[in-house]
């Protein structure tokens, strides 16, 4: 199955660079570009790919409401977004990720971190490199509600490699059990903590005290 990829970034080159790394690829196209909010939330409903690589700082409408609008809590039929950003501590990341972003890349990543976060979005799991995601998530801490939730100790095991940014598979090896069982135990995670996705679980840990 090829993944169809919506790019969406004010700066042409930037759009150029992506689409010539992703369409170098088996198995992922590039369909189309917008280059502001507007077009990228018009072609994202019209189009309905299955990753949008959105930049967070774009005319007409900014990325951040443009993610909500295609992800956020309200959307019926949520998109895959990755927002894609220059600094790695801008406040609008922590902004996009409460949004609906299932996880977010730096411009000057690597081609193969791209095409990587680009497979990673498709399955549902946030790349984020480990690094970024405690210097960003832990800004989620301060003055986070301490809540109770019934996981088990395996769920709880899971949870915290997701919040150190491990994928699906490394958590899979680190655990020693199959890739099927961390995949159950994520669903259960999400229902108990009525969360969508790995990167709000993420957050999840990280206001309750659970990673620092």
């Amino acid at each position: 199955m090829t993944i169809r990829v919506l790019i969406a970034d004010d700066q042409t080159l930037v759009r150029t660079g992506f689409r010539l790394v992703l369409d170098a690829e088996p198995g992922i196209k590039v369909i189309s570009e917008a280059a502001d909010g507007e077009s990228a939330v018009r072609m994202a409903r019209q189009l309905r790919p299955d990753v949008t690589l959105m930049d967070i700082r774009m005319p007409k409408l900014d990325g951040l409401r443009a993610t909500e609008l295609l992800a956020g809590p309200g959307v019926e039929d949520p998109l895959k977004v990755l927002v894609v950003t220059t600094y790695d501590v801008d406040e609008n990341v922590y902004a996009a990720l409460l949004a609906g972003a299932c996880g977010f890349l730096l411009k000057d990543a690597r081609p193969r971190l791209l095409v990587e976060a680009v497979h990673a979005a498709h399955r549902g799991e946030a790349m984020v490199s480990p690094a970024v995601t405690v210097r960003l998530l832990s800004h989620f801490t301060s003055g986070a509600e301490q809540r109770g939730a019934p996981l088990t100790g395996r769920e709880l095991d899971v949870v915290l490699a997701v919040g150190r940014g491990f994928t699906n598979a490394e958590i899979a090896e680190r655990l020693t059990v199959s890739l099927s069982t961390v995949k159950s135990h994520l669903t259960n995670v999400q229902g108990k903590l009525g969360v969508r996705n790995r990167t709000e679980i993420a957050i999840w840990a990280w206001r309750n005290g659970l990673l620092r």
